[in-house]
């Protein structure tokens, strides 16, 4: 038996009229996250930041739940929330400004890679995923370049996600080892 961590907590009910809003919420959050969170990527440019951004933005969704009377226009008022709420960090962000006699040196920028190089890459990544077995090609195309979960993955073939762990596996092992790849990256 295990001893809940915030007694008030636990032992506050609420009332057999009101009915909570977890159970709808949960399960619109868990549905949705990777979308929104790809969204939130997009308007912060940083993983950390979206996260940070997201959950804030889940928070006001939440903390509005119950007065959201369309639910099939969740996404936008998520994204609304989402928009609003970079749009308030901006403009709250502290800039330091001061003068100095000189300037100061600024970092050297690191070198970008050469497009043709990266080009190149893509070229015999995208020639060497083809060489996989059609089975292994479709379940890498499906996590890597459609970012499906595993589960996903397996349901969109109709296979377990056994089957998906260890054919993938065996796919990246095999992409590993291409010998094209090895020559583009040297």
């Amino acid at each position: 038996m295990t001893t809940p961590v915030c007694t008030s907590a636990s032992n506050a009910a609420a009332p057999a009229t009101q009915t909570l809003p977890y159970a709808s919420f949960s399960s619109y959050m868990r549905a949705r996250q990777p979308v929104l969170l790809r969204t939130a990527r997009s308007l912060t440019g940083n993983p950390s930041d979206a996260e940070d951004l997201l959950q804030t933005a889940l928070a006001k969704t939440y903390v509005a739940w119950e007065r959201i009377e369309d639910h099939r226009a969740l996404d936008g008022y998520v994204r609304r929330a989402l928009v609003n709420t970079r749009t308030s960090q901006w403009r709250k962000r502290k800039v330091d400004e001061f003068a100095c006699d000189e300037l100061p040196e600024p970092d050297p920028l690191p070198t970008a890679d050469d497009p043709a190089e990266q080009q190149a890459l893509r070229d015999a990544m995208w020639r060497a995923v083809m060489r996989l077995p059609a089975r292994q090609r479709a379940m890498v195309v499906l996590r890597y370049y459609e970012d499906l979960s595993e589960a996903q993955t397996a349901e969109v073939l109709g296979v377990s996600v056994g089957t998906v762990k260890s054919a993938v596996s065996r796919a990246l092992g095999k992409l590993r080892e291409d010998a094209e790849l090895g020559l583009v990256r040297s």
